[in-house]
């Protein structure tokens, strides 16, 4: 792994050329202290202001800066572009994926002799390249698009292993949080844990800090079967239960997915914080007056009432081992258990000085989002069983 003052050193040239004009230091404006920084991209087409966090200013100031050039490089992307159809493609004898589940909300699916522009990409699995729809990595809100928009499993590295590394676990961490907001609260209560079942100093200097500042932090254990450790944190003033009026805004949720328990921990306390000072900025384009406005849900009530009761899930990997080692095992992990086509689409192709790339797998939930297709396979799956 690369150290982020060296990561910054790398890409601070780089900036004016992808629109990043400002970073901000905006920690001082919460009781909590905890890193945060902002990257501002005055002329972007899709969000303007862009956070980072961490465990120090320089984690939080890389973390903010490559969050924009990972949507820099979305919204922009330099690929080499085919119009085509599916038809078209397979008689050539290669693949292509038309990513039905993605389609927008009032889109007609595609058929295969439809004409569509693709990219390519590569799929970790067989080997191959596949190619999928542009305007389904595309992320650019100025144009109308047959496809749903999101930043759902891009990232953004110092190689190409880390970016698809972090890429893959941003997209298993989405399938959990589907998978397990679907669940009764009854069986939500059973994934309460404590953060002193961690055993980790630094998770437990985190949740220190916060207390000191008047809040507290609940942790549930949102791994789903496929066994990779997935933490969320919702994160309240101490006395939230004893307020008589407790507004959306005063908790903020983080999650996080990790082969460590403790690092999917870590990701998960820090960006409850982030999503905190996010609000109290006011800077996010896609943060509308309502959420200011309205309360705490009753459902969001009860959990901040769960005591803990759980065990964390064990670890994939071991300490200290490689972006590349645990890369390997997380893939394993999804062909195990039948997610057989994992593609990874190379964003900025030509860029020597950071990676970024767009995951796609369709086999797992995606996040809440204007689609035709809410749920797949493993969300249906789960609704269909008896309760």
């Amino acid at each position: 792994m690369c150290r982020p003052e060296d990561t910054l050193a790398r890409v601070a040239p780089a900036l004016a050329k992808y629109g990043v004009t400002r970073l901000a230091k905006v920690t001082g404006l919460d009781a909590i202290g905890i890193p945060v920084w902002n990257a501002i991209r005055p002329n972007a087409r899709t969000l303007a202001v862009f956070q980072g966090k961490g465990l120090t200013d320089m984690d939080a100031k890389a973390s903010a800066v490559m969050e924009a050039l990972e949507r820099a490089c979305a919204e922009r992307p330099s690929l080499l572009v085919r119009t085509a159809s599916a038809e078209d493609i397979a008689g050539g004898g290669e693949l292509c994926d038309p990513l039905d589940d993605l389609i927008a909300i009032g889109r007609r699916p595609l058929d295969r002799t439809s004409r569509l522009e693709w990219v390519e990409g590569h799929d970790l699995v067989s080997d191959r390249s596949v190619w999928v729809p542009y305007e389904a990595v595309l992320l650019d809100f100025t144009r109308p698009s047959h496809f749903w928009q999101s930043s759902d499993g891009l990232a953004s590295g110092n190689t190409d292993k880390e970016a698809t590394f972090h890429g893959l676990l941003e997209r298993i961490e989405r399938d959990a949080d589907t998978l397990w907001s679907l669940e009764r609260i009854e069986r939500q209560a059973a994934t309460c844990i404590s953060s002193a079942d961690l055993g980790d100093p630094v998770v437990l200097s985190l949740v220190g800090r916060i207390e000191r500042a008047g809040f507290r932090l609940q942790l549930f254990d949102m791994t789903s079967d496929l066994g990779i450790p997935t933490v969320s944190a919702l994160l309240s003033p101490a006395d939230a239960l004893a307020l008589r009026s407790l507004r959306y805004i005063d908790v903020t949720m983080g999650s996080g997915t990790h082969p460590l328990a403790y690092r999917a921990a870590l990701r998960a306390i820090t960006e409850a914080v982030q999503s905190r000072l996010t609000l109290i900025t006011g800077t996010r384009d896609d943060v509308g007056n309502d959420v200011y406005a309205s309360r705490v849900s009753e459902p969001l009530l009860r959990k901040l009432r769960l005591q803990p009761q759980a065990m964390i899930s064990a670890d994939l990997t071991e300490p200290g081992e490689s972006v590349e080692a645990m890369l390997a095992r997380v893939l394993q992990r999804l062909q195990d258990h039948g997610i057989d086509r994992v593609v990874a689409v190379r964003m900025n192709p030509g860029e020597d000085r950071f990676s970024v790339m767009k995951m796609i797998v369709p086999g797992l939930e995606h996040p809440e989002g204007r689609r035709q297709r809410r749920f797949g396979a493993r969300a249906l799956s789960r609704l269909m069983v008896f309760r």
